[in-house]
């Protein structure tokens, strides 16, 4: 990929694709949403409004679309949609996207995986240490935690470094991480407590630190995690994974986790990337007795949506 300015375009239309397209307009870059849950071929322009934690805010006029506007797609796609589409979603787009750099910004562990499969030639993940939360349709309210580390599944490191460049604006940051694979780990045990406790208790992401008991079953469950990540080999301990939930939670006090938002919501949840993934790399590696716990929040998490879409 050039390290020219390229044309972004940023599939999902939620409050992460909402607020980084805001800032991306307002930084002079070109961007185009495409609305990742609907394919009707219209196009129009929104006016987006992102509300900052010290009260600023920002607005901007963007185009969006459907992915039956385009009978080509390049520059860089930016992947903001619920991970449980990206199989179909790696299929309908390879036709499109050329040799365009796909980057997803997604929870969870594996999502990657249908885009490796389709043999995208350059695929990178993105670990996001933002929250944002969707206010009204055309408004969200946005919180940066810390850069955002981008790494490579597939591509190189110049690639690599013109999209965290073009990514890059004041208010949601990206750099380039040579170890991506910890962080996504990390992150993902993170989200197994943040994604089925909070939902579950109906609470905001502060929990964990205003709350000796719900702090201690997060302990619980990211002890049962870490023994799956070491099998891996993945190097965690539990005192920095206990760390990064506190100053998440923290951090984003008062924020409601996205899976608790889709629930109340009556939209399709990302549990299945999360709890149960790790349930299921679990009894791959012959551990599932070691994950009791994170394997009843995660069904526990699954029913609750499910129940609430009946």
């Amino acid at each position: 990929m050039q390290s020219d300015q390229n044309p972004i375009y940023i599939i999902g239309s939620g409050a992460i694709g909402k607020a980084l397209a805001v800032f991306l307009k307002l930084s002079g870059r070109q961007v185009t949403i495409i609305r990742g849950s609907v394919n009707d071929g219209t196009m129009r322009t929104e006016r987006i409004r992102v509300e900052m934690a010290d009260g600023t805010k920002h607005q901007a006029d963007l185009d969006t679309a459907t992915l039956e506007n385009f009978s080509t797609i390049r520059g860089i796609v930016v992947l903001a949609n619920k991970s449980f589409g990206n199989a179909q979603l790696a299929a309908s787009l390879k036709s499109k996207t050329g040799s365009s750099p796909v980057v997803l910004l997604q929870n969870g562990l594996g999502v990657e995986q249908p885009f490796i499969n389709e043999k995208y030639p350059e695929v990178y993940r993105c670990v996001l240490f933002v929250t944002s939360q969707v206010v009204d349709p055309n408004t969200v309210r946005f919180k940066p935690v810390a850069i955002c580390p981008i790494g490579i599944e597939r591509g190189n490191q110049e690639g690599l470094d013109s999209i965290v460049a073009q990514l890059t604006t004041q208010d949601f940051a990206f750099k380039s991480e040579p170890e991506i694979q910890q962080v996504i780990w990390k992150k993902a045990i993170v989200n197994c407590v943040f994604n089925s406790v909070c939902p579950l208790l109906e609470v905001d992401n502060g929990i964990f630190n205003r709350n000796a008991a719900a702090h201690e079953i997060a302990l619980r469950i990211i002890s049962e995690c870490i023994e799956v990540a070491r099998a891996k080999g993945i190097d965690l301990h539990l005192d920095e994974v206990e760390k990064s939930l506190i100053q998440i939670s923290r951090l984003s006090d008062g924020q409601e986790i996205s899976t608790l938002q889709d629930i109340r919501n009556k939209r399709r949840t990302e549990i299945e990337t999360l709890n149960p993934e790790i349930v299921k790399i679990a009894e791959s590696l012959n551990m599932e007795n070691l994950v009791s716990e994170t394997r009843l929040l995660g069904e526990l998490t699954k029913l609750k949506a499910e129940i609430n879409m009946q």
